[in-house]
């Protein structure tokens, strides 16, 4: 059964309000993760609580319990000599240094001598549906626990 220290492995399929695909497990593998160690957004972890292997699943998770809601303090408007002699264009990604450390930030316009960018993650805001099948609950090895994620296939080291 899924509980804290648990590594659970799981499908799943990811669309918005609209019905449109925004990830799944086809692409990548079934996705593993160690319960209870913040590795997935609050509202999927929290549904996810207490299921066994074989389970299926469908919830909405509102954006607050998803990728969080909108900040738009986080938008701002950048000269363009900062980017250098780069080709700069609507949707690419940045890293940036800030005084909390490294993020990134998305590029949403770009004028003559002004760019402005973006660093709410790219979720933020939107409800998310996720569906799937929980396909295995086991126990951690010491490395995974010491570590707060699980390592090998299906892991995502963060």
């Amino acid at each position: 059964m899924i509980a804290k220290d648990k590594v659970v492995l799981f499908e799943y399929r990811l669309t918005d309000d609209e019905g449109t695909l925004i990830d799944s497990s086809e692409q990548g593998g079934p996705m593993a993760y160690l319960h209870g160690h913040d590795n997935l957004v609050p509202g999927l972890e929290a549904h996810l609580e207490g299921m066994d292997a074989g389970a299926e699943f469908s919830v909405r998770i509102e954006a607050a319990e998803g990728y969080g809601l909108r900040d738009e303090s986080l938008v701002a408007e950048v000269p363009l000599e900062q980017f250098g002699d780069d080709e700069v264009k609507p949707g690419m990604a940045f890293g940036a240094e800030t005084d909390h450390g490294p993020i990134t930030v998305i590029v949403k316009s770009v004028g003559e001598k002004i760019v402005e960018v973006d660093a709410n993650p790219p979720l933020a805001g939107v409800p998310l549906n996720f569906e799937g099948t929980v396909l295995e609950v086991r126990e951690p090895s010491p490395e995974e626990l010491a570590h707060g994620h699980v390592h090998g296939p299906g892991g995502h080291d963060h």
